[in-house]
């Protein structure tokens, strides 16, 4: 009994000097540089968003906040860099929702999206723009279905690479609309688009924030949206639903930590990146860029990554993706 009380006695003092310390850790918290791995090039959708947030999160923290491009292979690489940093709170990712889908695609995935990552914040969704080059002969998603039933696999379309949403987005619609595109994979979504605009590949489901600039300009021409009402960006384009053809899609955007990273440290983070979305000026400036603001914290964010698991499940294996 005298040993068990002992064990006791040194447990509560065990958790007496532990809480005290995490709690100051999340009140100091960040004393150096925290780098934001963006598994995607410079300028797409995921990048622009953070290097918004970044530069008032190094306002309110006095630190800088870097992000950092590491691309390749569909988002895994950097995605799978973060699962194997330190659990500090100073390597955080930046990630769309195909986090949710890799791991119906890859057989060799190196990380688990639920096991090996912290989801801190939920920031919000945007939808996609299809878009052809102006010389492309389709002027609305009928007569591009038509015009692929014609020429099976002969119309190209890109995509951001193998197992990025927009490459999944386009199969599903393939699929649901019996035609065969030619895939033309890129390393980003920037890189797809040059060639979008140059003529070489015709057709690309690009995001709107990243495409809709290129369709005011008249770069290249926008036949749809695929969100279930037009975008504030683009309210003269129709969505596809709205052509009379039922498919949606979208990608939603989070921030994670590595697992086992302090939960002071993931409440803090949440906190703050909630404080500057709430900013009147970060949330139009999001708005202007076509970004439907959720700002949801740790529990939602897991919540729809769980439920995003199970939803591709299925439809990747209709659809018949399977990537090394």
């Amino acid at each position: 009994m005298t040993c068990l009380l002992r064990l006791s006695a040194f447990f509560l003092f065990v958790i007496a000097l532990v809480l005290p310390q995490s709690q100051l850790l999340a009140q100091t918290y960040p004393t150096r540089a925290v780098t934001v791995v963006c598994p995607f090039a410079a300028g797409g959708s995921a990048d622009t968003i953070m290097r918004l947030i970044g530069q008032h999160l190094t306002e309110k923290w006095k630190q800088p906040v870097v992000v950092e491009n590491k691309v390749g292979i569909g988002g895994n690489v950097g995605t799978d860099a973060v699962a194997k940093s330190a659990p500090d709170g100073y390597t955080l990712l930046i990630v769309p929702s195909s986090i949710a889908i890799a791991p119906h695609l890859y057989t060799k995935l190196a990380f688990n999206p639920i096991k090996d990552f912290a989801p801190i914040t939920l920031i919000g969704n945007i939808p996609m723009v299809l878009v052809v080059h102006p010389d492309f002969p389709a002027k609305s998603v009928a007569e591009l279905i038509k015009l692929a039933k014609e020429k099976p696999g002969e119309i190209a379309y890109a995509s951001a690479g193998n197992g990025s949403t927009n490459h999944l987005a386009t199969e599903m619609f393939m699929a649901q609309n019996g035609i065969k595109l030619l895939h033309v994979p890129y390393r980003a979504n920037p890189q797809a688009i040059i060639d979008v605009i140059g003529g070489r590949v015709p057709v690309f489901f690009d995001f709107v924030l990243t495409g809709a600039p290129h369709v005011r300009e008249n770069k290249v021409r926008a036949l749809a949206t695929t969100g279930p009402k037009r975008s504030p960006v683009l309210p003269n384009v129709p969505t596809v639903v709205e052509q009379g053809i039922n498919f949606e899609a979208g990608t939603w955007f989070g921030i994670y930590a590595p697992a086992g990273t302090p939960r002071p440290i993931i409440e803090k983070v949440n906190a703050d990146v909630l404080a500057v979305l709430a900013i009147p000026a970060v949330k139009e400036r999001l708005a202007i860029l076509g970004v439907e603001v959720y700002a949801k914290g740790p529990a939602d964010l897991a919540a729809l990554t769980k439920a995003d698991l199970d939803r591709w499940g299925p439809i990747e294996k209709q659809v018949g993706i399977k990537l090394d």
